[in-house]
Formats: C-alpha cells, structure tokens, sequence
C-alpha cells in the first residue's frame, strides 16, 4: 500500500502538520515513512554516526544542523550505515555530501542541499529531543511521512 503524503493530508487533515517546502530528494528510496528519532546538532556530524550505528528498526533520523549551508551532516558512508542498520530515512536541515552514492542506496535522504565539505568532530549535540523548523515541531516517537510531494508529520501512525 502507498502511503502517498497528499492521501494522508487529505484522510487525516487538522491530524497531520506540513513542512514547509524546502527539501530535495537524494536516496535512492523516493518516499519512506516511520518512527521519529531526533538530533540537534551544527556542523558537526559526529552524533549522526551515533544514531546509525544503532538499530534503525525502520525509523527516521530528524537532524536539526540549524540550516546550515557550510558543511555536510551526512554523505555516503553514514548513509550506507543507516542502510545496513535498517534506517527508512533521513530527513537533514542542513546539507550532505556524495549525492550520486546516496541516490543509489537503499534509503530515504532528504535535505535542503548538497556541499563538498564535511563538519568537524566535536561530540556536541543532543539526542531525542523535540526539535522544530519548516514550521513544525519533530518528537522522538512521532510518525514522519515523506515523499515527492513533501514531508508531513503525525503524533500517531497513519497507515
């Protein structure tokens, strides 16, 4: 069953809060779904791997990078990570890296844009937090729908 963002909106409207439009699609996996799973984190990635390496059990990563446009919070080898750990998606304010690696796998990856750099590694950040821009707020637990139409978000299931 295709669990398309505009049927959900349309099924479960006043339910469901809408993203503001501001993400492209890089994986390889052009709609996903799943449980919420937050980081709050800037320009430095060293917490993503973290989660990835933990059982993804068809969860979403939400990583807050505060919008950054200097530096990719995500590229191919964390991507891969979440492949083989069972992630559905990722869904990055901020930027990755190896764009062409990350279309072909297996997985959702959305995020505002692409840049050459990678961050620095500091080990600052928070987990499982709510955290919020494009108008909406992400809490671990929640339900995060997404597609070419957009990102949409529920505090229960919707399929």
């Amino acid at each position: 069953m295709d669990l398309l963002t505009t049927d959900l909106c349309d099924a479960h409207e006043g339910n469901v809060r809408v993203v503001e439009p501001m993400f492209s699609s890089f994986g390889g996996r052009a709609a996903f779904h799943g449980r919420i799973a937050t980081l709050k984190l800037f320009e430095d990635n060293s917490l993503v791997r973290k989660a990835l390496e933990a059982p993804g059990e068809g969860r979403v990563l939400v990583i807050d990078g505060g919008g950054s446009l200097r530096r990719a919070l995500v590229g191919d080898q964390l991507a891969a990570l979440g492949v083989r750990n069972g992630w559905a998606g990722l869904v990055v304010y901020g930027c990755i890296r190896d764009s062409r690696a990350i279309g072909e796998m297996d997985i959702g990856v959305f995020a505002i844009d692409t840049h050459p750099m990678k961050t620095v590694k500091r080990n600052v950040g928070e987990a499982d937090i709510p955290v919020s821009f494009g108008g909406v707020v992400f809490t671990p637990g929640e339900w995060l729908y997404a597609d070419e139409d957009g990102v949409i978000v529920s505090a229960n299931p919707l399929h």
